[in-house]
């Protein structure tokens, strides 16, 4: 937290930062050449598909050069599992769900592994060493696979 100000001295700030807020405005008005943005308009100008597809691009390109290739690994399983989770429920709704207790049960396991895999990938990602001190990657997978093997051991009963 900053140094406690008075309510003079908010209001000083406040006026400030609004001064440097139309400088910007005006500033922006007049790099704005697409005509989607009206003149005086406090709104922002609409990105372009072009603008969208870089900053795709960049992310992709940040993904690829800055993630190990285990937490690839299960990014890859998560997309899987959400893939999987989304043909189990079109298919409930377009051919139906006759025996209940099957989709139920194949579906909440999906969705199971998925929550059980975002745990995995949070416990395992060196950049969040800091906020799980005590948890080394091995034991966050022997988690993983604790917690699937009960996942399917109630999954599998409930089917019954």
């Amino acid at each position: 937290m900053g140094p406690k100000r008075t309510p003079r001295q908010a209001v000083a700030k406040a006026g400030v930062a609004s001064s440097q807020t139309s400088s910007l405005s005006r500033a922006t008005e007049s790099q704005s050449t697409s005509g989607i943005t009206p003149p005086g308009s406090r709104i922002p100008a609409v990105p372009t598909a072009a603008d969208s597809s870089a900053i795709v691009q960049q992310a992709w390109a940040s993904y690829i050069k800055d993630t190990p290739r285990k937490l690839k690994l299960v990014d890859t399983f998560m997309v899987f599992l959400a893939a999987v989770g989304i043909i189990q429920f079109v298919y409930c709704i377009l051919v139906g769900n006759y025996p209940f207790n099957a989709f139920l049960s194949g579906f909440s396991i999906t969705v199971g592994q998925f929550v059980l895999a975002a745990s995995l990938r949070m416990q395992a990602n060196p950049d969040n060493s800091g906020q799980f001190e005590k948890v080394t990657p091995e034991r966050a997978f022997a988690d993983f696979i604790f917690g699937s093997l009960i996942l399917h051991f109630f999954a599998y009963n409930f089917i019954n």
